[in-house]
């Protein structure tokens, strides 16, 4: 059985009007797929840049890497969900934006009772980047409650579920904000320390909060304009975490400069490479789902639209309007 569903579709990159809603069809699912129907679906920076065409997808496409929804079909060898399951994902390829979708079963998970629908949507792709970041992307010796980390955007989506899981596992997260309302934001949420990076040289902040040391590892989804700065904030054999660009592509760079500065490490991060398998994402979304169920983080969601005002959206995504997390309801 086929059937037509609402969806937003890119034909060309572009700027936020390239965001068009259309009918697409939606059929059955094959081996290993399911099909899911939509009652949120998460916003998040990597669609802009998909958007845009700094991470380029064929054409046309269907944006969007999180929902959570209804199961309502199950292909041949899917066993560990089944019709009628609630479920939530964060998940290649994108496609989230859209009423139903047919889509790999392998990172979709079972959503327990206790958390809405549009939490769910709000914290999957962010959570589980906090997740990985927190507990997988670690310095020379890993960390230990006490150890300073370097946090940038810190009152966005994935920032504030990381304020708060810091503190839990008994880090000092030193967050950075664009304003004095999102560092007061990111300090409500757990972190230890909130620099406004508009009116603060946050490198010289970090080494007088750290007592001259610096932090152990940056947490950057900047980019451009943080990149260079961030390695400054290091101690040495201090890692240098870039897994986003809001504000551009980190230009090229001297890798010799790593030496000078304390023997630095640098590595480029991405979500997919986590859960490119069933195991590792159910065995990452249950911490997610065990750490927001214990009360220890909660999701905020403070933006909330129509998905067929998700060119909006996108406007107050990139104008860095948002906090906490945006969802989009079908």
């Amino acid at each position: 059985m086929t059937t037509t569903v609402q969806a937003i579709r890119i034909d060309a990159y572009g700027g936020p009007e390239a965001l068009r809603r259309v009918e697409v069809p939606v059929g059955e699912p094959g081996p290993g797929e399911i099909r899911i129907r939509h009652h949120a679906c998460g916003l998040n920076f990597i669609d802009v840049y998909q958007r845009t065409g700094l991470y380029q997808n064929p054409l046309p496409l269907t944006l969007g890497m999180e929902a959570a929804g209804i199961v309502e079909a199950v292909g041949e060898g899917v066993t560990h969900l089944k019709a009628g399951d609630r479920a939530a994902y964060a998940s290649n390829p994108p496609g989230a934006y859209s009423e139903a979708r047919v889509m790999p079963a392998k990172c979709v998970v079972k959503l327990p009772d206790a958390i809405a629908f549009d939490t769910a949507a709000g914290m999957m792709l962010k959570g589980l980047t906090a997740q990985y970041l927190l507990k997988r992307t670690l310095p020379q010796g890993g960390l230990q409650p006490g150890d300073f980390v370097l946090f940038h955007a810190a009152a966005g989506g994935v920032g504030l579920i990381a304020c708060q899981w810091a503190r839990a596992l008994g880090l000092q997260l030193i967050g950075t904000a664009g304003s004095d309302e999102k560092c007061r934001l990111a300090l409500e949420h757990g972190a230890a320390h909130a620099i406004n990076y508009r009116t603060e040289d946050f490198a010289a902040r970090v080494k007088e909060i750290t007592g001259g040391q610096g932090v152990k590892v940056v947490y950057d989804s900047i980019g451009k304009d943080t990149f260079e700065r961030s390695l400054d904030c290091l101690r040495p054999f201090g890692l240098m975490a870039s897994f986003g660009n809001a504000s551009g592509p980190v230009p090229p760079f001297a890798i010799g400069s790593l030496g000078p500065r304390g023997s630095l490490y640098i590595t480029r991060t991405t979500l997919f490479t986590h859960i490119a398998t069933r195991e590792s994402t159910q065995a990452m979304a249950d911490e997610l789902f065990d750490v927001v169920q214990s009360g220890a983080v909660k999701i905020r969601i403070d933006q909330r639209y129509p998905l067929a005002d998700v060119a909006q959206a996108h406007r107050d995504l990139e104008a860095r309007k948002t906090t906490g997390s945006s969802v989009l309801m079908p």
